[in-house]
């Protein structure tokens, strides 16, 4: 194997408790060239053992572990000391799910129901320190919005209409030009709530701002002002829906 590709590849641990899926699963990513499986397990024990032998890139914990909650697995295998990313696996787009997983350490959730090419995508944005976000997530959060009762925001103070869209945008992975496109304004005006919105938020990148949404599940957008202040590592930037940008 070339010595750069080699070098590239991204190191994997699947944590799933149901053979199937794991030896499935497994001999697909193990046939990826940029990929490496260090290792196949089902509990956190048995990660734990795993990462003390082996440097590892990212841990793909399904969600649907039967012997202990997912959640618990990444806090454990964060106090031992892992400092790579976890991408969660599930099996439907819960908004509930999705929040608990990013609030406990992990970079995203891909649905088990999409494409195996796509998982190899999400894994190595994920591996690369950005934020993946399934379509429908965002169609959710979007949902919402439209669904929400407009007297409601204004005595609350939360977002403007402007904001919302701009936070929209964001999630979808667009650029600010594009973004400004979809709305009828200027790039500069864009970046400007852009600005806004990190003001509102205390943080310094768009992947926080994702983050930050996901972790307080769908009313975190409405209460996004009163959100306190806390730092995350920022990803690369992206162009569509399933990757968050940093640029501003």
């Amino acid at each position: 194997m070339d010595t750069q590709v080699e070098e590239n590849r991204v190191r994997l641990v699947l944590v799933a408790d149901q053979a199937l899926f794991l030896a499935s699963l497994g001999r697909f990513l193990a046939s990826q060239q940029e990929l490496e499986v260090v290792g196949e397990c089902g509990s956190a024990s048995e990660t734990l053992a795993i990462l003390n032998a082996s440097p590892v890139d990212v841990i793909l914990v399904d969600l649907d572990l039967r012997a202990e909650r997912a959640d618990d697995l990444i806090l454990a295998t964060l106090r031992a000391g892992y400092k790579g990313r976890f991408l969660g696996l599930a099996t439907a787009a819960e908004a509930g799910t999705m929040a608990a997983t990013i609030n406990v350490g992990a970079s995203g959730v891909f649905l088990k129901s999409e494409n195996l090419d796509r998982l190899v995508q999400a894994i190595r944005l994920v591996a690369s320190g950005a934020v993946w976000i399934d379509q429908r997530m965002i169609q959710l959060l979007a949902d919402q919005l439209a669904n929400r009762p407009q007297s409601d925001d204004r005595r609350s103070g939360s977002l403007t209409d402007r904001e919302e869209r701009v936070l929209l945008g964001i999630l979808g992975g667009l650029t600010n030009r594009k973004i400004g496109g979809n709305l009828g304004l200027s790039e500069s005006a864009v970046k400007g709530v852009v600005q806004q919105l990190f003001f509102r938020a205390g943080v310094r990148s768009r992947s926080q701002l994702v983050r930050m949404a996901l972790e307080g599940s769908l009313g975190a957008i409405r209460d996004l002002r009163k959100a306190p202040n806390r730092t995350m590592a920022a990803g690369p930037s992206g162009c569509h829906g399933e990757q968050t940008a940093d640029r501003h």
